[in-house]
């Protein structure tokens, strides 16, 4: 049985899917569940509608419930039996179970079974991949998940699944072997290297080395740096736990904006240095990048072909779901560290994007705490208290912002200019006017200023 994409779905079953997309984009998730499961049943290899499935039944859900044991229930063995027996009938029995609990271990585990045997690898690694991201502590599940990827040549995916792994038992001997083992295979068979293969040679000389060593990391050719990082990968593959090499990789990876391959460098480097937070810090920058990047490319395609239904389907998925690993990823920042006004300000900002109003005021209140960042602080805060509509208090917050604010920089031009828009909204024309004269008085091409202003005299 093949995985399919999109565009090989059959023409009924792309309606559904497509009623399903705009289902999701007027928050009408129940229903596009339904849909999504109806088209699954037929086209069970469709693996992007499989995996919207699973965000739309976890944002129903509340996200992942919380296990006591991580062992298989009766109702996840008997699926597991019948994956073996009749995995084609079993898809869509596991899938109705999973719609209540979406990231239940074992039900996952039957899915991959499952998938496994009607050779739908890609899904099969996305069963245990939902493990992996809601149950991290589910090692067991995590190791199958690495030797799965093993077997399909796929040594970096392999690599990280073992990080994870060491994240919960930094003693667990299998994953700190195969996280080493399956990051050098994955590095020479990015550079198409043989394994066997005499590092040495790739090196036109000692001299030379020693010279690109002592190379300035700016200011280099493409052609340079890239002469360079091959120079990294020969140390790195002699030694791939040797923290300085690594920490060269990443930072190699990341000058020639390759992000994918720089997360990956800079995440090892965190595994080897004892918990460096810079270095975690630094990957999540690059996942950051990489996935900006993603978007970008999404809107230049949607902007080059703006009627294209598929590629505004692709976008909102993803536009989602960059949101909610923005939301993600911050939760955890504050997690680690919730006394930081910087973190609290990162999370309430992301709520906000997301449009989670209410979730979004406590944190940024919290970071007003921090001089620093008070003044745009304030100025989301104003923002957020004015999308709930409540003008007075928004009006408020940017009020004080503007106490702390002497200079008509930027930053005040800003919040004036928020300011003077709700006033305006509120139908207190004199109260607009005023904010938006003292930006006009020193930045006459300041967005339209200069329209308002001068209209309000005629």
């Amino acid at each position: 049985m093949p995985e399919i994409t999109e565009k090989e779905l059959p023409p009924n079953q792309k309606a559904l899917w497509l009623k399903a997309i705009s289902a999701i984009q007027t928050s009408n998730v129940p229903y596009s569940i339904n849909l999504i499961q109806s088209v699954l049943k037929d086209s069970p290899g469709f693996l992007e509608g499989r995996k919207v499935l699973r965000k739309c039944e976890l944002q129903v859900a509340g996200g992942a419930k919380k296990k006591g044991l991580f062992g298989m229930s009766s109702s996840s063995s008997k699926f597991h039996s019948q994956a073996k027996k009749d995995p084609t009938g079993a898809l869509p029995l596991i899938e109705k179970e999973l719609e209540t609990d979406p990231a239940n271990p074992g039900l996952n585990d039957a899915l991959f079974e499952a998938a496994v045997n009607l050779q739908l690898l890609d899904t099969a690694a996305f069963a245990l991949e939902t493990v992996r991201k809601n149950s991290p502590e589910n090692v067991k599940l995590l190791h199958k998940l690495a030797e799965f990827y093993i077997t399909r040549d796929k040594p970096m995916e392999a690599s990280e699944v073992y990080t994870d792994i060491l994240k919960q038992n930094p003693a667990d001997g299998i994953a700190v072997k195969g996280a080493k083992d399956c990051s050098a295979r994955a590095s020479m068979q990015k550079a198409k290297w043989d394994e066997n293969a005499d590092m040495r040679s790739l090196m036109k000389n000692a001299a030379e080395f020693e010279e690109l060593e002592k190379a300035s990391r700016t200011g280099l050719t493409r052609d340079q740096l890239e002469e360079r990082r091959d120079g990294i990968i020969a140390r790195y593959n002699a030694d791939p736990n040797h923290l300085g090499t690594v920490k060269d990789l990443a930072a190699i990876y990341e000058q020639l904006e390759d992000w994918v391959n720089a997360e990956t460098f800079y995440s090892w480097a965190f595994s080897l240095s004892n918990g460096d937070v810079a270095l975690s810090n630094k990957a999540l920058a690059m996942k950051d990048k990489a996935l900006e990047g993603n978007m970008r490319n999404l809107e230049a395609a949607l902007a080059a072909d703006p009627e294209n239904e598929e590629l505004k389907a692709q976008f909102a998925v993803y536009k989602a779901d960059r949101l909610a690993e923005q939301i993600t990823e911050a939760q955890k920042k504050v997690d680690q560290n919730p006394t930081d006004p910087a973190v609290r300000y990162e999370l309430g900002n992301a709520l906000y994007n997301a449009g989670d109003y209410t979730a979004a005021i406590p944190h940024l209140q919290q970071a007003t705490r921090n001089p620093h960042i008070r003044t745009k602080v304030l100025l989301l805060l104003g923002r957020t208290f004015k999308a709930k509509n409540m003008f007075d208090i928004a009006i408020k917050q940017l009020s004080d912002a503007l106490a702390d604010l002497v200079a008509m920089d930027g930053m005040k031009k800003e919040v004036l200019y928020e300011k003077g828009l709700i006033h305006d909204q509120l139908g207190d024309k004199a109260a607009a006017i005023d904010c938006f004269k003292q930006i006009y008085e020193v930045d006459y091409g300041y967005r339209d200023v200069a329209h308002r202003v001068e209209s309000s005299y005629v």
